[in-house]
């Protein structure tokens, strides 16, 4: 979990995590450079359960280094992600776990919530069944703290060093290795939509896909203004036209309940 002055919101996080029915669970919270008081958070939890530990990184380096320092240190088979400032269900890994191993994949993720900054649910986010290295080229449907992947067929898989778009890069990382990422369409993660937020400056984002495409997949540039129109098309009739989009399986309703 990378923790960069996430003070306002990550108690209601690591509750969540502390709420969690799988109890086998470890937690390494690497914090990158916080200014708030998001340390001290985290080491009252630490403090309280050794299941949650923290590393400290000296200066602000970004969500990839944080992301795969903790995934070095993990200790478990399976690595999870989880936000600082998003909420696992208190059945997340339980669930997640046994759909793993009931279809047998290595790599899934899972529906989710999306919430204002003050918790209020304001829509949710299916899944589709499966989905291949080439429909994600086109569409990520995979949220970062609702990933989760096997390393008993992987190894530990780590993110490019890049500053945004390093978790859709590793989900196209991993399925050159497997066919398939398995989706769970239950709400189980609720994802926190903030303004000012990372994933909030779409042209940012826009700008790191492209990177994502040229330098780390080393597509064509004529693939890779393929699967940018694909992305940028696909999101306008989404966010515009959600019935046509629904129509055209570019959007899913939540099926599971929890």
């Amino acid at each position: 979990m990378p923790v960069h002055n996430s003070a306002a919101h990550l108690r209601q996080t690591l509750e969540g995590l502390g709420l969690q029915t799988f109890a086998d669970w470890d937690c390494v919270a690497v914090d990158d450079g916080s200014e708030d008081d998001s340390i001290t958070l985290l080491q009252e939890m630490a403090d309280r359960d050794k299941r949650l530990r923290l590393k400290v990184l000296d200066t602000n380096v970004g969500a990839a280094v944080a992301r795969n320092k903790g995934i070095r240190e993990a200790r478990g088979r399976f690595i999870a992600f989880l936000d600082s400032d998003d909420v696992w269900h208190p059945e997340k890994l339980e669930r997640q776990l046994r759909f793993m191993r009931e279809t047998k994949c290595h790599f899934s993720f899972t529906a989710m919530e999306r919430v204002n900054e003050n918790g209020q649910v304001i829509g949710s986010v299916g899944v589709p069944r499966r989905v291949s290295r080439e429909d994600m080229l086109k569409t990520n449907y995979i949220g970062c703290s609702t990933a989760m992947y096997d390393t008993a067929y992987f190894g530990k898989v780590e993110m490019p060093l890049i500053r945004r778009r390093q978790d859709y890069a590793l989900w196209l990382k991993l399925l050159r290795q497997v066919r398939y990422a398995h989706g769970l369409n239950q709400p189980l993660t609720r994802y926190r939509v903030r303004a000012g937020s990372v994933s909030s400056n779409k042209l940012d984002t826009s700008r790191y896909t492209w990177q994502v495409y040229r330098q780390i997949e080393r597509l064509s540039f004529f693939e890779s203004v393929h699967c940018y129109a694909h992305q940028t098309v696909r999101a306008l009739l989404r966010n515009r036209l959600p019935r046509f989009a629904r129509w055209l399986g570019l959007l899913h309703r939540v099926e599971g309940s929890v």
